[in-house]
């Protein structure tokens, strides 16, 4: 009796065992579509004997909403810098404290207290860049920098522009336009945004994500869009040229973040310590085109990348403004007026 006693426990432990170094031997991603290297994941997965399963979202908003629902079984989630810091409010991160492992040493200091995660205590640099827009200049041959474009087009670009289906990135950018400032709860001055959004609206073709396809199958001539994306488009089509207006853009960083209660949550930790590697960090870059802030990773980036124009902001160009999560009521007010353009 004792003897299969002790046989039944001891198969236990082995079960036991084996369903902890199997699930010891996963991460679950939770990235926006396109933007995560294979070659970066396979090295990961090579050096750490885990298996990594990858899953795509399109917007910051679509991620928070399937993280909320609970149970999504993911670990690594990739947020924007607002979004980030709307996480940690929410109680949605785990404080994994990336700012202690072994490679924080190599994040620039430029990125360490940022207004979204002061210090570092949640997450690290992924990818940062900017958004504005880009254009074809065979099209367009004038001055490209000015939001214009986009609110008040030329002949040749009405009803060939494409704006992405983001309800800050196209506020922002509106209220620059009419001067005025973000986060904006004047309902007087937000009124004068919906009525200008809306008779833009007119001249826009699409709202979509899918930058570089719009603009590399020629579906548009114009597309608001990311800087990286904007370098992969005119690798396709040599013509595209991306701007920066002299009203103003967005800055932006992506940043690698953990769930709370993620079921992986040491591989998780392994995860964000190998993305502060120089050779990691550069893969990503030389995969999504966009600059990571990580310090020696230069030397493993395409050479393109340091000197591409949309990459290296022009001497003279505005400094790219991050901005932070708006207050409820003004998020309110701007879901009203991107209800309404929607429509």
């Amino acid at each position: 009796m004792k003897q299969k006693l002790l046989t039944m426990i001891t198969a236990m432990c082995l079960t036991f065992a084996m369903g902890g170094a199997q699930a010891a031997g996963e991460l679950h991603i939770y990235n926006w579509g396109n933007y995560t290297n294979p070659d970066m994941v396979k090295k990961f997965e090579q050096e750490y004997d885990v298996k990594v399963t990858l899953d795509g979202y399109d917007s910051n908003e679509t991620m928070l909403a399937k993280v909320e629902q609970g149970g999504s079984g993911y670990d690594i989630v990739v947020p924007g810098d607002y979004m980030i810091a709307i996480m940690i409010k929410k109680g949605l991160l785990e404080r994994v404290e990336p700012n202690k492992m072994s490679n924080f040493k190599n994040i620039d200091p430029k990125w360490v207290d940022v207004y979204w995660d002061e210090g570092r205590n949640y997450s690290i640099p992924y990818q940062w860049g900017t958004t504005n827009f880009t254009v074809d200049k065979s099209v367009y041959k004038g001055d490209i920098n000015t939001l214009a474009l986009m609110f008040d087009p030329p002949d040749e670009l009405k009803g060939r522009i494409n704006m992405l289906k983001d309800m800050n990135d196209v506020i922002n950018a509106g209220l620059r336009y009419l001067g005025y400032p973000r986060c904006n709860s004047n309902k007087a001055q937000l009124k004068e945004l919906n009525t200008m959004l809306i008779k833009a609206k007119a001249n826009w073709r699409t709202m979509d994500y899918s930058v570089i396809e719009k603009l590399t199958s020629k579906d548009v001539d114009l597309s608001q869009s990311w800087n990286g994306a904007a370098k992969r488009a005119r690798k396709d089509r040599p013509e595209l040229a991306y701007a920066y207006p002299r009203e103003g853009f967005t800055g932006w960083m992506d940043n690698v973040a953990v769930l709370k209660g993620a079921p992986n949550l040491e591989n998780a930790k392994l995860f964000m310590n190998f993305m502060m590697t120089p050779e990691a960090a550069a893969m990503t870059s030389n995969f999504a085109n966009y600059a990571n802030g990580i310090v020696g990773s230069e030397p493993f980036m395409n050479a393109d990348l340091t000197s591409a124009p949309e990459i290296v902001m022009p001497a003279g160009a505005p400094a790219p403004e991050f901005v932070p999560p708006c207050p409820q009521e003004v998020t309110d007010l701007y879901s009203k007026i991107w209800t309404n353009l929607n429509k």
